[in-house]
């Protein structure tokens, strides 16, 4: 593994209640730690599939306009036009 970073958060009240529901003999994660870690995973994940949703509507768009509506371009043109951007 890369580098780590270590976090401390204070929690209490209904916050803590709820952790302590999910960590420990009865719940799902060992300790408090591997929670936090799939949490952010699965935020993570979230946040990825939310872009790759994005990124399909935005194709989705494009390859439906008519063919007419294509311009062909060589790939000096497109290399040219990235640079100015």
């Amino acid at each position: 593994m890369a580098d780590t970073m270590t976090l401390n958060v204070r929690v209490g009240g209904a916050l803590k209640d709820f952790i302590a529901r999910n960590v420990g003999d009865d719940g799902a994660y060992d300790n408090v730690s591997e929670y936090v870690r799939d949490l952010i995973r699965r935020d993570k994940e979230r946040l990825d599939a939310q872009q790759f949703e994005r990124l399909k509507a935005e194709l989705s768009t494009a390859f439906a306009a008519p063919e007419a509506s294509y311009q062909s371009l060589d790939a000096d043109t497109v290399i040219a036009r990235n640079a100015r951007r």
